[in-house]
């Protein structure tokens, strides 16, 4: 199993991309993950709701067949990081090879690719920069693989 990670633009904040690269290095020792970042579509006022539905589109034809695909959202499942190891250790009983998380812009992700995940989790019912909320996914995804290998980090 491997992780991909789908962000749109790229981090801003130098501080979030220092730890960013850091989980995503920490993780690597885990499990295979790939950070893809989507170019972001820019347009006048008004075009949001378009400009949404092309990039959701770019997201869904980049997203391989047969991956799971997992999409943050405020309106998500919550889960704690005990549950977030087990559905890592459900996933890969299953057999799914890759794990596929995006995280949206500004504009957070449309409907219809939302209505299409997997699962749609909720890192918190708190509302956080889509550049935080990388940071955040990828210590959680580092936090459930050492809970799940029995280490440490987690207690």
């Amino acid at each position: 199993m491997r992780f991909e990670l789908l962000f749109l633009g790229k981090t801003k904040e130098e501080y979030l991309a220092a730890g960013i690269a850091d989980y995503a290095g920490r993780l690597a020792r885990y499990i295979q993950t790939d950070i893809k970042i989507l170019k972001e579509k820019k347009g006048r006022k008004g075009e949001a709701d378009l400009l949404q539905i092309e990039r959701d589109s770019d997201i869904l034809g980049r997203n391989a067949a047969g991956s799971y695909l997992v999409c943050l959202d405020p309106a998500g499942r919550k889960l704690d990081s005990l549950e977030l190891a087990a559905c890592l250790k459900d996933w890969e009983m299953q057999g799914h090879k890759k794990i596929t998380f995006i995280i949206g812009g500004h504009l957070g992700l449309a409907a219809d690719l939302l209505a299409r995940a997997d699962l749609v989790l909720s890192l918190s019912p708190m509302t956080f920069t889509h550049e935080m909320s990388r940071l955040l996914l990828l210590e959680q995804l580092y936090r459930a693989c050492t809970i799940k290998a029995g280490e440490k980090y987690h207690k």
